[in-house]
């Protein structure tokens, strides 16, 4: 049986997600799901620097607005610009070097 990152790295080997998606894809339920995706994400990205792939990160963006957040890896609440909470989480793929 694969570990939880495992399976988010095989996911994200095929295609991109978003931190929701991957959380309902691992029936992941309650507040810390996506949270924990977070989390395993950020910890991904360190084990695939040793293996020579990339997590790429498709920056987070107000639906308002059309602000584009810094890529990293984190779900923001609140749009800079125009203080929207309307937000595009961001999306995440794994890709070789």
């Amino acid at each position: 049986m694969a570990t939880r990152r495992q399976r988010i790295i095989s996911l994200l080997e095929e295609r991109d997600y978003s931190p929701s998606e991957l959380a309902r894809l691992l029936d992941l339920r309650g507040k810390g799901a996506t949270k924990a995706v977070l989390e395993d994400l950020k910890a991904i990205q360190r084990i695939l620097k040793r293996e020579g792939k990339v997590l790429l990160i498709k920056p987070a963006e107000c639906k308002n607005c059309g602000f584009v957040f810094k890529p990293e890896i984190k779900i923001p609440t609140k749009c800079p610009r125009c203080k929207s909470e309307w937000i595009e989480e961001p999306r995440f793929k794994i890709e070789k070097k």
